[in-house]
Parts: structure tokens; C-alpha cells; sequence
């Protein structure tokens, strides 16, 4: 299985926002969003993503397929931290396979710093992904706060993987087969 995680260029933004519709539509279930009078749940972040240098949109693939999508920006709930994973979205059919903590380490070693992942207090299976990909990640050298103020309700990862090397080794290759 080739993965493959991508920075998205302006001509992906309705790549991203066609998936942003399914991504949004399985948080339906967690989080009290509705549609639209146009039946869709729309993102209005979506085009800071090409115009903020703060935020970056990726596209993922696997086998040359559309799988999914990051986005990370440096908008994070506490202070001390400076990079975040807003969105993170990867189609169910690529689920349980590997795909999305792939698809994390990439994004990890991408952008050296201290990290905060949130995931809102409902979302159960958001939450046991991202402490095993952490976990994974940073060999358990993380910390875990649960904010419940007038911003996030729920628990946030903290790691900072700035000046480590030991980090390198727990991520998989940009390839696998399984």
C-alpha cells in the first residue's frame, strides 16, 4: 500500500472541501452540527488555508487514490504550544490499515515544535487513535490536559518533538504493504 501525504495547492481546495463534507458528516455524530438550507455543512477556515502562511492543507492518498486530508495551522488552545491539527480526515475505507498514523508521523516530522492534538470530549474513537499515535510517536513522552472552557471541551496531546531524534524511529516508511 503506497500512502502518500501531499501539500494541497489552491487547485485541491475543492478536493478538500468535497471531503470536508464527509469528514464533517461523521463528527455529525459527536458534535450538534446540522446542514445547511443547502445541504451541506461548509468549513469557513477553508480558504485561510492558501492565504495564511500559519496554515497548511495536505492531500492524502493511498495507491494513488483520494483517502483523505490534514490540515495544521498554529492556532492552539494553550499558549505554550505551536502547532495543531485542526482537521484530520481519513476515508473509513482507509481506516484500521495503518493509513492514518502514517499519515500523522508524516505530518509530525514535518513540522518540528511543541504539538497540541485536540479532540472534542464526545469523540471517543478520535480520542483512542490519537493517544495510541502519539503513544507510538514519541515513545509515550507526552502529556494529555483536559480543557473544559469557553474555546475546547476535551482532551489535547502535548509533546514537543523539537530537538528529538528518537521520534525518527518509531515512523513508518512512506510505503507499506499490508
Amino acid at each position: 500500500m503506497k500512502i502518500e501525504v501531499s501539500p494541497a495547492a489552491i487547485d485541491d481546495k475543492a478536493l478538500i472541501q468535497r471531503m470536508m463534507e464527509l469528514y464533517q458528516y461523521d463528527l455529525s455524530e459527536f458534535e450538534a452540527s446540522d446542514v445547511d438550507s443547502h445541504g451541506c455543512f461548509g468549513y469557513s477556515y477553508l480558504d485561510h488555508y492558501w492565504k495564511e502562511k500559519a496554515r497548511h492543507p495536505f492531500i492524502v492518498r493511498v495507491d494513488n487514490k483520494l483517502a483523505g486530508f490534514v490540515l495544521v495551522n498554529r492556532h492552539t488552545y494553550l499558549p505554550e504550544n505551536e502547532w495543531s491539527i485542526a482537521e484530520f480526515f481519513i476515508m473509513r475505507k482507509y481506516r484500521r490499515r495503518g493509513v492514518g498514523k502514517v499519515v500523522a508521523f508524516h505530518i509530525f516530522e514535518s513540522f518540528r515544535g511543541k504539538w497540541e492534538v485536540q479532540q472534542t470530549a464526545a469523540n471517543a474513537p478520535a480520542q483512542h487513535f490519537w493517544r495510541k499515535t502519539i503513544a507510538e510517536y514519541t515513545g509515550g513522552q507526552y502529556l494529555e490536559t483536559n480543557l473544559h472552557n469557553e474555546l475546547w471541551r476535551g482532551p489535547v496531546q502535548c509533546f514537543d518533538n523539537s530537538n528529538s531524534i528518537s521520534f525518527t524511529n518509531a515512523m513508518p516508511g512512506q510505503s507499506r504493504r499490508q
